[in-house]
């Protein structure tokens, strides 16, 4: 069959009411069909209105046997048929056109009324038989050697699937044998070397006292479950510098100063690593009260590290609260003041409730949220890294799934929507979101004072909304952004969208407030609550006394 493009009146009128057609055949048949048909109905309603030897009684029969030619050889080759049953229609076609002009010939002389012409009606006959053989016959007794033909095909596939298979997992395993080993050489290098590094440590340590073997074998087992490593490096100056690094990210120290070389950068590492085993920690309140570099100490009771919330009453008679990491570094405040002791103390207990299970929102620079609300239904909101939320969807929904449609329909579909924006009762400008149909499916959430500064939301909203990540976030999540000042703070917002926590201070890269959020994931749950005006109250009775 013929896949050439035609893009002709009766192509462009078939692709536009009927549809997208897949063969310049399949237009052919359909208007050789319509022609037909018209040519038949004209025929007979000719026929009707003629006399029997008159010269409309032969047009109409001219008519009805053109029309019903077309009517066959139309749909018939509008099928997928080979070249064989293709020209086996063509010759039906001929015949039994040739039986028509052969009517013409003999009409009105040579055509009985009762009988009609043995050679007209034998030619027209044998043209219709031949369009039927080729539209039905030919397929079918073709099908049988197609069917086997597609047989040995399919099981040439199968073998050549099977030898693909049996390749794949030969080097499948092959590629696992040769990971093993590597694994294997990379764990004996890496044993070899933290077995080394704790022997001379322990040796050190505990040269002065008796160790037993199961002593020394937990000590060895506990050091190799170390899931961090040192970096040695570089520095833009020259200098050789090195870094502890946990493997997710966090640097957990520095060198602090810079070599000359590489070495002496390593006799750093080895110095670390030989005396952090049983360093412990003092807390100095400020620089001045640092000692000298040369003076000796006695090294105090070791205690373990951790983390407080200190609840406490400002100047101005609020309470409010703060987590601090026992170095004496405040971790994350609550950014606010509570008339209250006891709800700044629920305010604690919420944190510490939210802190562990929320989740990272990462808005570069927006992301449509996607959260229950205090009636347990789903809904979403367009919000910006700075806190302001952009556009809501306005409504709720009984599952998430159907937040999130919405949320796609918008994300794909803006072009197709339209903005409108009006001045409500309170004289403040907004914008609302319609489809085609007319249904709200979006506003601003909120109004503006001036006409430019809805149209400069809305222009916000067709910039932002195509390429916003989908977040969702349960009761309350993370959120690290970038602030007027170029740096990076986080906090913890709740679903509500009222903060939480903030961080209380900014970071010059956003993976160290990455880390910050790390921090205060892990300590922040099962930190004790100290009540700092009620220790004041006790230590001036306990002066008294």
């Amino acid at each position: 069959m013929s896949t050439e493009p035609d893009d002709g009146t009766l192509r462009a009128l078939y692709r536009t009411r009927i549809g997208e057609p897949t063969t310049d055949d399949e237009v052919r048949g359909y208007w050789l069909f319509v022609a037909g048909l018209v040519l038949a109905v004209a025929g007979v309603l000719l026929f009707l209105a003629s006399d029997p030897q008159g010269g409309i009684r032969q047009l109409s029969m001219v008519g009805v046997g053109i029309g019903l030619i077309l009517l066959l050889v139309g749909p018939v080759i509008r099928l997928p048929l080979e070249p064989t049953a293709t020209t086996l229609v063509a010759v039906g076609a001929t015949v039994a056109a040739i039986g028509v002009a052969y009517f013409v010939a003999v009409f009105p002389g040579g055509w009985s009324l009762r009988s009609g012409n043995a050679v007209v009606i034998g030619l027209y006959g044998l043209g219709l038989l031949l369009v039927g053989a080729g539209g039905v016959l030919i397929p079918l007794l073709s099908g049988a050697g197609r069917a086997a033909e597609a047989d040995d095909l399919e099981r040439e596939l199968a073998e050549l699937d099977d030898v693909l298979e049996d390749s794949a997992a030969d080097e499948a395993d092959l590629a696992a044998r040769v990971a093993d080993l590597r694994r294997e050489l990379a764990s004996s290098n890496d044993a070899a070397a933290w077995l080394g590094s704790a022997v001379t440590a322990l040796s050190q340590d505990l040269a002065d006292s008796e160790t037993d073997e199961a002593d020394l074998a937990a000590r060895l087992w506990s050091l190799r479950q170390s899931q961090s490593r040192f970096e040695l490096y570089e520095d833009k100056g020259g200098e050789f510098r090195w870094r502890l690094r946990h493997r997710n990210g966090q640097v957990v120290a520095t060198s602090g100063e810079g070599y000359s070389r590489r070495h002496n950068a390593q006799k750093g590492i080895e110095r670390v690593r030989r005396d952090a085993l049983g360093a412990t920690l003092l807390r100095v309140e400020s620089e001045a009260e640092l000692a000298d570099a040369g003076e000796a100490f006695e090294p105090p009771e070791t205690v373990e590290s951790r983390t407080t919330f200190e609840l406490y009453e400002d100047k101005r008679g609020e309470f409010r609260w703060r987590l601090r990491h026992d170095n004496g570094n405040v971790v994350g405040d609550g950014g606010e003041g509570y008339s209250r002791r006891g709800a700044a103390r629920e305010a604690i207990e919420r944190v510490q409730e939210y802190a562990g299970p929320a989740e990272y929102l990462r808005l570069d620079p927006t992301g449509f949220e996607l959260y229950r609300d205090d009636a347990g239904e789903w809904r979403w909101r367009l919000v910006h890294r700075n806190g302001n939320v952009l556009a809501d969807g306005g409504e709720g929904y009984t599952r998430r799934r159907d937040a999130r449609r919405a949320v796609d329909r918008i994300r794909e579909g803006l072009d197709e929507l339209m903005f409108e924006t009006y001045e409500d009762s309170a004289g403040e400008h907004r914008w609302r979101l319609q489809s085609p149909n007319g249904q709200i499916v979006a506003d601003s959430g909120e109004g503006y004072s001036r006409k430019s500064g809805v149209e400069d939301a809305v222009e916000r909203v067709r910039e932002y909304a195509p390429e916003a990540h989908v977040l969702d976030i349960g009761r309350a999540a993370f959120e690290v952004y970038e602030d007027a000042s170029g740096e990076f703070r986080w906090r913890l917002r709740h679903r509500n969208g009222q903060i939480i926590v903030d961080s209380g201070e900014g970071y010059a890269g956003k993976s160290k407030a990455e880390d910050a959020v790390d921090r205060f994931k892990l300590n922040a749950p099962g930190s004790e609550i100290e009540d700092l005006d009620a220790v004041d109250e006790e230590s001036e009775t306990g002066g008294g006394e």
